[in-house]
Parts: C-alpha cells; structure tokens; sequence
C-alpha cells in the first residue's frame, strides 16, 4: 500500500466511524432529536456500525485501522514501524473531519441547545457527543480501564488474523464490529470507552473551535487519559501477541 493510498484510506474510513459515533451520541443527547434519551445500547450500537461502515470503506486502500491503538499494536507484533506515522496522519485528519460532519448533520439541535426565554431548561453540555468523559473523576481508576479495555480490542484483532476463514469471506470487519459493540456495553460504563487516541482527541479539538451555544468545557485536564490508555493497552496487546501467538 502507498503512503497516499494509506492516508486516504485512514482519513475516510475514520471520518465515517466518528461521523457514525458522535451522530449516534448527538442523536441521543440533543434535546431536539427524535431518539432523544434513547440510552446506551443505542450508543453501544451505533459505535459498533461505525467501525463497520468505517472500516470496511477503508480496507481496499490502507486495511482499514481507524485507531492508533491497533495501529502501534501491529507494529510492535510485527516490527513495521515506517508506515506509522501515515496510519495516524489519516486517523487524525480523519476523527476531526467526522466530527465537523457531525456538528453539520445536527446543526439545527446544536443551536436550539440554547433554553428559550423563561424555560427552566438548563443548557446542555456538548463535549459528550464528541469525547469522552468519565462517570467518577480518578486518575488512576480512569487510565486503567482505557489500558484494559484497549487490550480487550486489540488483542482479539490481532487473533483475528490467525483464523483465515474470517479474512477470506469478509467477515472480519463485522466481527471487530461486534467486539466494539461488546466493549461498550461490558466495559464502557466507567470512561465511555474511549479506546482509540484518534477518536477521543481529534472531536476534542474541534469541539474546542466550534461555535455551539452553550457547548460548555472541552475538559482539557482529563483529555490525556484517552490517548495515553488506549496507546498503552495497544502496545500492551501487541507484547502479549507476540509472546503468546
């Protein structure tokens, strides 16, 4: 694969993940949408369809990784470093296209985020939709479950790619699917399962620059933990990949 076909390939394939996430979570979360409150499962779910139509759209160009955590994860299993940095360049470029995308798809509810005068309706926060926050504020509690649940996505990619069959019918992508979906219903209750540096840091940014009424913090403090776990757990995977494969 050429390094323009890897960046492409990275930058489209994870705009579509984040476009599909942070749709699903502005969907859920905007008090104007039609599946207002419609709660995790919802969210569980369309992350998971995310990585499906992300993933599959990318893979003829770069593979389709759309995550710096299976990104270092290979490459510590396999010992290819060059390509690296293409693979995050697109990830990148990608997660904050995908989230412009989702900002324009939901531009209307953004701004009727603001309560109408007299209504007791607070403004809601926005950063949600776009990054992760924590449901209890502890450092150390917060990076180990990013590393963990990292571990619990790269480490059974990295399998995946033992079993031939799966490659050789297509139905590899669907299965990472699956396991995002697991993720976020079994592991994501403590950080809302970040688990990808990409995803978390790169909607964090635009959220900062965006002009949405009300938007409230983009919690810089906390934005470390999502990319410093989900990298560790990466790397963490491809070590025990590569010592027990």
């Amino acid at each position: 694969m050429s390094n323009g076909d890897i960046f492409v390939g990275e930058v489209i394939g994870t705009a579509i993940l984040i476009l599909f996430g942070a749709g699903v979570c502005a969907a859920v979360t905007l008090r104007h949408s039609k599946a207002r409150a419609s709660g995790w499962i919802v969210i569980a779910f369309g992350w998971g369809f995310g990585v499906l139509a992300g993933a599959y759209t990318a893979a003829p160009l770069s593979g389709g990784q759309l995550n710096p955590a299976v990104t270092i994860g290979i490459a510590v299993d396999t010992g290819k470093w060059d390509k690296v940095w293409v693979y995050l360049l697109g990830q990148m470029v990608g997660a904050m296209l995908g989230a412009v995308l989702a900002y324009l798809t939901y531009f209307a509810q953004f701004q009727a985020n603001v309560p109408k005068v007299g209504s007791a309706d607070e403004p809601l926060p926005t950063l949600g939709i776009f990054s992760t926050i924590p449901e209890i504020r502890n450092t150390v509690a917060n990076l180990m479950t990013e590393i963990i649940a990292t571990i619990a996505l790269v480490l059974p990619i990295l399998a995946f790619g033992l079993t031939k069959g799966l490659g050789e019918s297509g139905t590899l992508v669907l299965i990472v699917s699956l396991l995002v979906v697991g993720i976020g219903l079994s592991l994501g209750g403590p950080t809302g399962y970040a688990i990808n540096p990409a995803r978390d840091l790169g909607p964090r940014i635009v959220h900062t620059f965006l002009p949405i009424p009300n938007k409230g913090t983009s919690d810089w403090g906390y934005a470390w933990i999502p990319v410093v776990g989900p990298l560790v757990g990466g790397a963490l995977a491809g070590l025990i990949y590569k010592a027990a494969f």
